[in-house]
């Protein structure tokens, strides 16, 4: 039978992402391309002990839920997520989704109508390419620098296109790992504001944060602590999938009511709620002893930390020639400039032959730029790991290079 797809599924159907991650599933396959953390640094004994506790004590954990979200996870969040993150949201203000994705698919579905103009950092998320290429949007890229995106280039295509929504990560921005500056933050948000743009706020990889020297910038504060009304202008995404475990699937969106309300209308037809198990689970271990999760972060950064360094040696050490990069102070990822005349993609299909992945450029652009950049992600990999996949593609790059 021959099926016809919606127009919008062609978006999906050459998704280069998909083969990248059935190689990864692969036997002794290294993959440096995938948004993953470490495994070994689960808190698999804190996670078994929560689970023990909520099945033995409560089989509502086991029922459908509220379609906002396990409320005690949701007060949680209002009380002591609030309070790290200097926030002023009620847990009305607050939706429990299927990880980060999920809460941007949900907004852009209510938010976005087909041909909606929407700016972006460039490069951005290749996941939030997905989501706006699905729902039709017009994608227009915002140029920035090492303090983030240019307000003056904002501006003027504020003024050009009149966007229905800006979408950024000002906290390690995937890919490319910059800290937006608190000056630049702060110019950012008074442009929105005064021009009634949203702004929605991926911060999944604040919390990764890992300075590499005594002068590196301090954390600064999300762009909606910023605001004189939280959620006015701004619609807040968080997620523990990168700090805790990404199979517990659990995410937020906080803002404004009426977003969060239309949000919640739209995931009840989706799938009615995320797992009340598993925002249980994920409940009773943060607010249990022994486990910490201030501790369990600075754990996390140490490690992080660790394996960036050992990337940003390796890179040094290889055979490279002209190189560029940035080294980011958190997140996932390291960007890298390739040298003159050496393509990405080119560059991931002998680096796969050999058994080892890393996303190009190209994906991360919503026009096809970027080809002469990679990101490599250094937290899931282990060193050994590291080591090797490294090894590969430097191989991979010294053929390429011979042939020139």
């Amino acid at each position: 039978m021959q099926y016809s797809f919606a127009s919008r599924a062609k978006t999906l159907m050459s998704s280069p992402l998909r083969s990248l991650r059935e190689f990864a599933k692969r036997d002794s396959f290294i993959s440096l391309a995938e948004e993953l953390p470490a495994e070994e640094l689960f808190p698999l004994s804190s996670l078994a002990e929560a689970a023990s506790n909520v099945l033995h004590a409560d089989r509502r954990s086991l029922q459908y839920g509220e379609a906002g979200g396990d409320g005690l996870l949701r007060e949680w969040l209002s009380r002591d997520w609030n309070r790290r993150k200097k926030l002023n949201l009620s847990s009305e203000q607050i939706l429990l989704t299927t990880g980060t994705q999920q809460a941007l698919d949900l907004f852009v579905r209510v938010y976005v109508d087909h041909g909606d103009c929407v700016l972006v950092e460039n490069p951005t998320s290749p996941g939030l390419l997905q989501v706006l290429k699905l729902q039709g949007a017009r994608i227009v890229p915002v140029e920035g620098d090492k303090d983030g995106i240019l307000p003056d280039s904002l501006e003027l295509l504020i003024k050009e296109h009149r966007p229905k929504l800006l979408m950024a990560a000002p906290n390690f921005t995937n890919p490319t790992g910059v800290l937006w500056s608190l000056e630049r933050r702060k110019e950012v948000l008074r442009l929105c504001t005064a021009y009634q743009l949203l702004i929605v706020e991926d911060d999944s990889l604040g919390d990764l944060y890992f300075p590499q020297g005594g002068n590196s910038p301090k954390q600064l504060p999300s762009l909606i602590s910023l605001e004189e009304k939280q959620g006015e202008h701004v619609l807040y995404v968080g997620s523990f999938s990168k700090t805790i475990a990404p199979a517990l699937r659990t995410g937020w969106a906080a803002g404004n009511r009426q977003i969060i309300e239309m949000m919640t209308a739209v995931k009840q037809m989706a799938d009615w709620q995320s797992s009340m198990l598993n925002q249980r689970l994920l409940h009773q271990m943060l607010v249990s002893k022994p486990f910490n999760y201030d501790d369990h972060i600075l754990m996390l950064n140490r490690e992080y930390g660790t394996r960036l360094k050992l990337m940003v040696e390796l890179l040094k050490r290889s055979a490279w020639k002209d190189t560029t990069y940035e080294v980011p102070c958190g997140g996932m990822f390291l960007w890298v400039r390739l040298p003159a005349g050496l393509n990405g993609d080119a560059l991931l299909k002998r680096s796969m032959q050999k058994g080892v992945s890393f996303l190009p450029g190209s994906m991360c652009s919503p026009t096809d730029e970027a080809s002469e950049c990679i990101r490599l992600n250094f937290t899931h990999p282990g060193r050994d790991e590291l080591l090797l996949g490294m090894n590969l593609i430097s191989e991979a790059v010294l053929e390429f290079t011979a042939r020139n």
